[in-house]
């Protein structure tokens, strides 16, 4: 199931996504299960991570970013060129308190 922000949401977790390192890299492969695999544990583990996708061409790495978001169930918080922000909260653990709806 996708997770659905709100705008106040939404600017809240780009603050928090600010000063973050990107923690994986989509590289010339593609989008594997494997790597959705570690998508979904880094989301459970810290909830809000950045995400490097290498394509070229602008379409191909929307398009990518879509599908990470799509697969793991995760919100679209932001995306500049190669770099795109996902937040999903923990299932077991919950860190991020995100503002009322």
């Amino acid at each position: 199931m996708q997770t659905v922000l709100t705008a106040a949401q939404t600017r809240f977790l780009r603050g928090q996504a600010h000063d973050l390192k990107a923690m994986l890299q989509v590289g010339g492969k593609g989008i594997t299960d494997s790597l959705v695999a570690e998508i979904d544990l880094a989301l459970e583990h810290h909830e809000l991570i950045k995400v490097k996708v290498g394509a070229e061409d602008r379409e191909a790495r929307d398009a990518m970013i879509d599908e990470i978001a799509q697969r793991t169930g995760a919100a679209l918080v932001q995306r500049i060129g190669h770099t795109a922000v996902l937040y999903r909260p923990s299932k077991d653990r919950r860190q991020i308190v995100l503002p009322r709806a």
